[in-house]
């Protein structure tokens, strides 16, 4: 999909989705943060650690690029969400 071809209406409508999967990021973030931090503390460092670790990075990339895109274009076209 590309963002830069959509309606104004859908881009706002995008924005939105987009807020709201990074509460939901954050959620799983925090989350595998607390698997992490268990293992830690239980001295259980190993593959099973660095699974979360993997994850957490690949949530944290994805969301940044697609919302600064989003942002963006949206600064562009004068919109406010």
């Amino acid at each position: 999909m590309n963002l830069s071809e959509l309606s104004d209406e859908d881009l706002l409508k995008e924005a939105k989705k987009m807020k709201q999967s990074k509460i939901y990021n954050a959620l799983i973030i925090g989350f595998l943060a607390g698997i992490l931090f268990y293992s830690f503390a239980k001295n259980t460092w190993g593959m099973l650690s660095l699974i979360p670790l993997y994850f957490i990075y690949k949530l944290v990339n994805k969301s940044k690029y697609e919302f600064k895109e989003l942002e963006q274009i949206l600064k562009d076209r004068n919109l406010k969400y």
